[in-house]
């Protein structure tokens, strides 16, 4: 897992060490299996929230981890065109090229370590796909995407991006020097991240060295997910076992605890863990394919814009007809 790494851990600033007397350890409420699918034009990804109560999971809707696969020459596959509207997509690549285009003329790239982070807000067409060098020589393709609803009084934001380099991520290391800490968005033992959300959330990647355990302070008002991307170990401090493609959602507390099994497989030798949590937003939410709203008459005025052009066009591809090509 590329993500970013450093070769001497001791080198990077430590975490301060969890007075035990002082805190409340979250225990672990739920360990949840992600089942497996295709999205798009036919990647995998694992539901990392299927089955889970939204009102745990708030202000997430939705994560999916794309890959981890090795494509062959010719395979690598991405979306079609599709529209959002009332959240934000935030795309974190651990290994791997994703490209990105939306209806207002924004586009970029994003690699091993990268994160798009697109408020959807109005309503936003866009299209995400591996560049064309890639699909030429396959590698590997891994990462999560995640989506962080909106409150109501965002939903209506002007779309925006944030274009978040792997060189931009606060990273810390573990008291013990036995895990890696990325933060990405949010705050850690007052370390922040780059990125800039509407709704206060953490999004953290943590690497765990075989034995290692990393306890977090964690705020009170948030609450608590871990989502294992690989490996093996333990959440929570009655120690739950825990394995690659596994949810925990965590109870009330101040911290959150993971520990790497002693005994990691050859493919993933570290436990690979995304670590995220929010500020919930408590309002209804009704949310049907691409649009996430707070009420249904919201959804279904969703889909008559995008229907009726309202969310903006699709850029014309250079030398690709402009109208309907038909052929018997």
């Amino acid at each position: 897992m590329p993500a970013i790494t450093v070769p001497d851990l001791t080198t990077l600033t430590r975490l301060p060490g969890v007075e035990a007397a002082a805190v409340r350890p979250r225990p672990t409420r739920t360990v949840t299996d992600a089942p497996s699918g295709y999205e798009g034009e036919g990647f995998p990804v694992r539901r990392a929230f299927a089955g889970v109560d939204l009102s745990l999971l708030d202000p997430f809707v939705h994560l999916d981890q794309m890959g981890e696969v090795d494509y062959a020459p010719g395979e690598p596959k991405g979306t079609a065109w599709h529209p959002h509207r009332g959240f934000e997509t935030v795309t974190y690549m651990i290994d791997g090229t994703f490209e990105h285009a939306d209806s207002h003329g924004g586009g970029g790239v994003i690699t091993n370590g990268d994160t798009q982070w697109m408020t959807a807000g109005a309503g936003i067409l866009h299209i995400e796909k591996p560049p064309e060098e890639l699909v030429a020589s396959g590698g590997l393709f891994h990462g999560t995407q995640l989506w962080v609803n909106l409150p109501r009084a965002q939903k209506w934001a002007a779309p925006r991006y944030q274009d978040l380099r792997a060189g931009t991520v606060a990273l810390l290391a573990s008291p013990d020097a036995g895990a890696l800490v990325r933060v990405i968005a949010g705050e850690v033992a007052g370390h922040r991240g780059p990125g800039s959300t509407y709704t206060p959330i953490n999004l953290v990647h943590a690497t765990l060295a075989p034995a290692a355990r990393l306890e977090l302070p964690w705020p009170t008002e948030f609450n608590a997910l871990a989502y294992v991307l690989a490996g093996a170990g333990t959440v929570g401090p009655e120690r739950r076992p825990i394995r690659a493609g596994q949810l925990a959602v965590f109870g009330p507390g101040d911290t959150i605890t993971v520990a790497a099994r002693a005994g990691q497989d050859g493919h993933t030798p570290s436990l690979e863990v995304l670590l995220l949590g929010g500020r919930p937003i408590r309002e209804p939410v009704a949310w049907a394919g691409p649009f996430v709203m707070n009420t249904r008459s919201e959804v279904v005025a969703a889909f008559e814009d995008y229907q009726q052009g309202r969310m903006g066009q699709i850029p014309a591809v250079h030398g690709a007809p402009t109208e309907v090509v038909e052929s018997s």
